[in-house]
């Protein structure tokens, strides 16, 4: 992709053909502040540069049918989600539908160059399948802060070896196309945002549980980055004074007490301390265990599972009613790896929140599961560089 809109009303015309697909001209004029006549001549000069094609007869409104117009369907983005335990890569189209996914397990500790060794071997892969001779662009999640404009991780506290590394630069490099990058959780909030359950909500929080724990903030339908590129960071919110020690190398994080490591941990002491038999038998079986052991074990009764759940809903829910109390969103989503735990930690957490947050803030308020699982953080990436493509040059 070698072209980019020339200015606001052409950039506005490709998101709303990428979000909404194919259209007659006469209705995205229903969507944009242009006369006919500028209308016609932004969607030609984009016809002129291969963004978009026309797409058929539109229905008819009276007069001569026009054209419907839509994104040049051979666009290719690629989205690489990399998470603490795994990585995610997905093509998409010009409009962000997944035409292919792949997930590998991989430990994000094993640093930067074997973790993309790795996406890049399932890039190939994709496309070794046909789905694209090339890409067009590529969105990239990792599991820590970023610096936004520079596309570069900073001390994130799961991510020894990541700090500084100039990701966007070295992928670009590989890829042949343009890169960005950006914290997981916000590109989980934007795949929600795009084809999940936040689709039509302007002002949301979305909370991943996973290996860590973090909150994409989008107010205005933007995704909310703080000045430095850290806002959201919630797994380091103190819950106990005196807590557990935390990565970051502090006591009493939100992430120390529940999350898909401190989980584990905690399943593992209850199974060695003779609290649950059914999470020893697990254990023994397997030599560990992990958040979908719990969930397995608390779906079969097993009181001291349903009982970490719930602790850690309680927790998580604590937090959330602060932001909530102070941001007063329109939604509250919760998606990553924990959430296999299902209704047991959203009743918790949902619990906690209307207990403690006001009525004002909380009252048509839903907190809900996301809908798009494995694939929020690679559309979400899909939608990063196509923001970021779509815009003029």
């Amino acid at each position: 992709m070698t072209a980019r809109p020339a200015n606001r009303h052409q950039a506005r015309l490709l998101r709303l053909l990428r979000d909404g697909g194919p259209n007659s001209r006469a209705q995205l004029g229903d969507q944009i502040d242009l006369s006919r006549s500028k209308l016609a001549v932004e969607v030609d000069r984009l016809l002129e540069t291969g963004l978009v094609v026309a797409d058929g007869f539109a229905a008819s409104r009276g007069g001569r049918r026009s054209h419907n117009i839509r994104l040049a369907p051979e666009l290719r983005f690629l989205g690489i989600d990399i998470g603490a335990t795994s990585i995610d890569v997905a093509v998409t189209n010009a409009e962000l539908e997944v035409l292919g996914h792949l997930n590998h397990p991989m430990d994000v500790r094993e640093g930067p160059v074997a973790v993309f060794e790795q996406a890049l071997s399932m890039a190939a892969k994709l496309r070794s399948t046909g789905l694209a001779e090339g890409f067009d662009g590529a969105g990239i999640g990792v599991p820590g802060p970023v610096r936004f404009p520079e596309g570069v991780p900073v001390a994130p506290p799961i991510m020894p070896g990541w700090d500084g590394f100039p990701v966007r630069e070295a992928l670009s490099q590989e890829l042949g196309c343009p890169v960005m990058v950006d914290n997981d959780v916000n590109l989980m909030a934007m795949g929600e945002q795009h084809a999940g359950v936040a689709r039509s909500v302007g002002d949301f929080l979305c909370v991943k549980i996973g290996t860590g724990i973090g909150c994409g903030i989008v107010v205005g339908g933007e995704v909310y980055r703080g000045t430095t590129g850290s806002a959201g960071d919630i797994g380091h919110i103190q819950v106990e004074p005196d807590g557990r020690a935390c990565a970051c190398g502090n006591n009493g994080c939100l992430e120390a007490h529940f999350s898909g490591a401190a989980l584990a941990r905690d399943a593992e002491d209850a199974a060695r301390g003779g609290r649950s038999e059914e999470l020893a038998a697990r254990l023994a079986a397997a030599g560990g265990l992990t958040a979908v052991d719990v969930a397995a074990a608390a779906a079969a009764g097993d009181a001291t599972s349903l009982a970490l759940i719930r602790e850690g809903g309680n927790r998580v829910g604590q937090v959330i009613a602060g932001l909530v109390s102070f941001f007063n969103p329109g939604l509250v989503v919760i998606g990553g790896g924990v959430t296999g735990l299902g209704h047991n930690l959203l009743a918790s957490v949902r619990t906690q929140v209307y207990r403690q947050s006001l009525p004002l803030a909380t009252g048509n308020l839903p907190i809900v599961l996301g809908e798009l699982g494995q694939t929020a953080g690679v559309t979400g990436a899909a939608r990063l560089i196509s923001d970021h493509l779509f815009s003029p040059a």
